[in-house]
């Protein structure tokens, strides 16, 4: 038996592989669901090097399935039973044959195909063939010394035989979980152009003609090696690479031959214009390392570092700072700077996806820790000491006072924490993870335990970037798998359109085709990544970080914690389910898998909305609590009595009320309540209700959005109309109680009390005067109506798809002049305003307008296809 031919045939089948098979033998229809004890036996048997019990079962196995597809295909199922003594058995022998019994031609071979009946005739019929199931059924063999070549072979092949009946979802999540065979991610003239060319012209550089004993770039040495196409306009990037090879080889000899102090002392002042010189000790640190993912993630922060510190410069001129370092780097306000011959030299390193596009291709993930030549990163150490020395040459002929911008920090940092912390006893689970999901490319590996490393020592902002590049790297895998696109998993060239974060989370893709990885991965997971990574009133960490937005430093334990407790679920979405099994028993990693299922986004527009909808509820129910006057000193207000206007104000908030009463389920709360007292715990507890519902965020179209922009205005609105009345209280309470209120000022609050209506009533306890209790009833039930119908309608939002353009621009309309109102409402209750009676007045013109709107049933809760009484459900 010829052994060496039989390991070409398959590569070996993995304990990834047999964790697939796993799955597989549950979902193949090849498998008989009572013969699937005899296949788990077999993964069984092959995971424990027992090869020759393995290929006995498997013998058995790929006999019965293939006879199940014999019978079936040649529509002859009686076949498919143990034939009796008199009749004819179906085995192997007529399974294979050219034709049937009855000289009907068997249309097996048309429907496996030539390859795979080849592969059968191979390995058990042909004379000089292994024939395996003649030597093993008549005891020809030792099955201590079975070969594992010969299992391998057998086993590899029924694998694919399971593969072809299963759905197109299994097979296309299969074929990812099985072939890892990358060895690299860049296409082949972007591998070229960063890992052969700067290596091709074998040239040696004096170092003192590049940079002086000083630290001082000469830049017209390096400007010598850049190349111009035929016409003299554009740089010819190829022949300037090739050319930049050894010099950069020369200054990365030069860098690493120097001590710490004295790289300190030659270079640290000129690093000072990056607002991060400490940056770069470390970076010196790394270049000596032998660490793997040292050097690229050093590049990485050099060139977000580069990219902020060349946005400030723009500054100094120019007025609103590009985006994209692309754009910056062909900015004349940097050329006015620098010159122009300095940014062509950068952009053949960073800012051109024709050159090297060191920046996109390391912070979108697509170089292995091996690919990134150590000197590319020297060389920009002293490029950027060079910039320094250009720029305070600059500053010293203008005059001009260069200024940093602030880092961006993260706020609201609770509103991010939905995963517990990731202990240590998680981080030994990913260990293990790393080694087995295939969401993890194995060229990639060095970047992931980099990532643990990182996060166990508290270095979040190190951890995050290289997560945020392999997660980055791992969608992009799947995303090219379940949309059956293999050749957007490489580096695009420069004239081809990049995968990267948006369009793995876009709604379609570019050619308007359906993105399926949304429904692959589930909205929980899809929800998170683009709370995380897109929206706007979220984190937006990759922007952040790879800009140079953030301070490295400070970069807050709880973000990390979140994307990296998020990633750990997903390495658990692509491994066995063995491992999968052994994982969900530690209690941490469950509720880690609990936590992604039910994630809800927090940033969304709509999410937003909810959290306005909710504080501007909590600040009307502070009204009933605010001090007032005692009882002695209110003798004027009590002359202040309702007027016509007030009362019709009063009869409409009932009649509106009444109106949504039909919308609410029955037991909710009684809206007539909203005009007889305080705002009621039962209010707050009906808009917490409704702001609980669940709302479908991903993907919204514009006109949804359009809406809730408008809604969130008023909510923000309504909130400072309730903060400012009770600002405006607590001082001139405070002021009365002083007796420090003039004339004027005294009359205003009174009118304030009146036309906002807190109606004053006097309890007396052992005969004393306590202080007055409100009872709010004009501007608390108007703020109270409206936030409750901006509650139903966000509740109802996605119905405004519904309404025809004529409808939906009279919707707007409607809308805007609610927001109008509220507007003119925020300017009457300023303090330095005081336009009480105006406010009554615009309150009556805004409730005439919701009420006649609401006849019409043109408000989103109308247009809910449930029954009324459901509308909000």
């Amino acid at each position: 038996m010829d052994l060496c031919l039989l390991r070409k045939f398959l590569q070996n089948v993995s304990d990834e592989v047999l964790s697939v098979v796993e799955e597989l033998i549950k979902k193949s229809t090849f498998v008989l669901k009572i013969m699937t004890p005899f296949w788990e036996t077999i993964v069984t048997k092959f995971r424990s090097h027992r090869y020759a019990d393995c290929i006995i079962l498997l013998l058995t196995q790929l006999e019965t399935g293939l006879r199940k597809v014999f019978t079936t295909v040649n529509k002859c199922p009686q076949r498919f039973l143990t034939a009796e003594s008199t009749t004819f058995y179906t085995t192997f022998d007529e399974i294979l044959a050219k034709q049937l019994s009855d000289d009907e031609i068997n249309n097996l071979p048309l429907f496996l195909g030539e390859p795979a009946m080849e592969f059968l005739w191979d390995f058990l019929n042909y004379q000089d063939g292994p024939r395996v199931r003649d030597h093993l059924s008549h005891g020809e063999i030792s099955l201590n010394d079975f070969p594992k070549e010969v299992a391998n072979q057998l086993f590899a092949f029924s694998i694919v035989l399971l593969l072809r009946f299963v759905g197109e979802d299994v097979l296309s999540v299969s074929k990812m979980l099985i072939t890892d065979s990358i060895t690299t991610c860049l296409s082949p003239l972007v591998y070229d152009i960063v890992c052969r060319l700067g290596f091709e012209v074998k040239e040696s550089h004096d170092i003192n003609n590049i940079v002086s004993q000083h630290g001082e770039v000469c830049w017209e040495t390096i400007a010598e090696c850049i190349c111009y196409t035929d016409s003299g306009q554009n740089v010819d990037y190829l022949k300037s690479v090739s050319l930049l090879g050894p010099v950069c080889e020369t200054v990365h000899t030069h860098i690493c031959s120097l001590t710490g102090i004295q790289f300190e002392d030659q270079y640290a002042f000129w690093f000072q214009w990056t607002n991060i010189p400490e940056l770069f000790p470390e970076i010196f640190v790394a270049l000596k390392s032998p660490q793997p993912a040292a050097v690229p993630l050093s590049l990485m922060k050099l060139t977000s570092c580069l990219e902020r510190a060349l946005g400030d410069v723009f500054l100094l001129i120019g007025k609103e700072c590009p985006f994209l370092l692309r754009d910056l780097l062909i900015s004349k306000e940097l050329a006015e700077v620098f010159g122009q011959s300095v940014m062509e030299i950068l952009r053949v390193f960073i800012g051109s996806p024709c050159g090297l596009n060191l920046r996109n291709i390391l912070w979108h993930g697509f170089v292995s820790p091996q690919e990134i030549p150590p000197k590319y990163c020297s060389m920009l150490v002293l490029l950027t000491a060079g910039l320094g020395q250009l720029l305070k040459s600059y500053l010293q002929q203008t005059n001009f006072t260069f200024i940093h911008r602030p880092f961006v920090t993260f706020t609201n940092l609770k509103e991010l924490s939905i995963f517990p912390d990731v202990s240590d006893e998680v981080l030994s689970v990913v260990e293990e993870l790393i080694k087995k999901s295939t969401f993890v490319l194995k060229i990639m590996t060095p970047f992931w335990e980099t990532i643990v490393t990182k996060f166990r020592s508290h270095r979040y902002a190190d951890c995050i970037i290289l997560l945020l590049t392999q997660l980055e790297t791992g969608l992009r895998k799947v995303f090219t798998t379940v949309n059956k696109c293999p050749q957007r998993f490489l580096t695009a060239e420069s004239t081809t359109f990049y995968t990267t974060f948006d369009e793995i989370l876009a709604k379609q893709l570019s050619d308007d085709e359906i993105n399926n990885l949304p429904l692959f991965l589930g909205e929980p997971a899809m929800e998170f990544l683009w709370d995380f990574l897109n929206y706007q009133d979220g984190p937006r960490v990759r922007d952040h970080l790879s800009h140079g937005e953030i301070s490295l430093n400070d970069f807050p334990k709880e973000v990390a914690n979140q994307l990296f407790a998020f990633s750990i679920v997903l390495l658990l979405r692509f491994v066995g389910e063995d491992v999968l099994s052994v994982s969900k028993e530690n209690a941490s990693i469950k509720t880690l898998i609990n936590c992604a299922n039910c994630y809800c986004s927090q940033f969304h527009p709509l999410s937003q909305l909810k959290k306005k909808i909710l504080y501007c509820e909590k600040s009307i129910r502070i009204w009933p609590q605010l001090p007032l006057v005692p009882v002695e000193q209110i003798q004027e207000a009590t002359r202040l009595e309702d007027t016509p206007e007030t009362n019709d104000c009063h009869h409409l908030i009932i009649k509106i009320s009444s109106e949504l009463q039909h919308y609410m389920l029955q037991g909710d709360c009684n809206l007539s309540n909203l005009l007889d007292n305080p705002p009621t715990a039962k209010w707050s507890l009906l808009l917490h209700e409704l702001c609980n519902k669940r709302i479908r965020t991903l993907y919204c179209p514009r006109s949804v959005l359009e809406v809730l922009v408008i809604l969130q205005k008023i909510s923000v609105q309504c909130h400072l109309v309730s903060d400012q009345i009770i600002a405006t209280t607590e001082i001139r309470f405070k002021q009365w109680m002083q007796k420090t209120l003039r004339s004027r000022q005294r009359q205003n609050y009174l009118r304030m009390l009146s036309r906002i209506n807190l109606s004053f009533r006097f309890v007396l306890v052992e005969g004393s005067p306590q202080t007055a209790m409100l009872s709010i009833k004009l501007l608390c039930p108007v703020l109270q109506l409206i936030l409750l119908l901006i509650t139903l309608e966000l509740v109802n939002i996605h119905t405004v798809n519904e309404k025809n353009i004529c409808e939906y621009q009279q919707y707007l309309k409607f809308l805007k002049s609610v927001l109008q109102y509220t507007e003119n409402l925020v300017t009457y209750s300023n303090q330095e305003k005081n336009k009480w009676d105006e406010s009554i007045n615009i309150t009556h013109i805004v409730l005439v307008k919701i009420w006649a709107f609401s006849e019409k049933k043109q408000m989103l809760i109308h247009l809910a296809k449930d029954s009324p009484n459901k509308a909000i459900l």
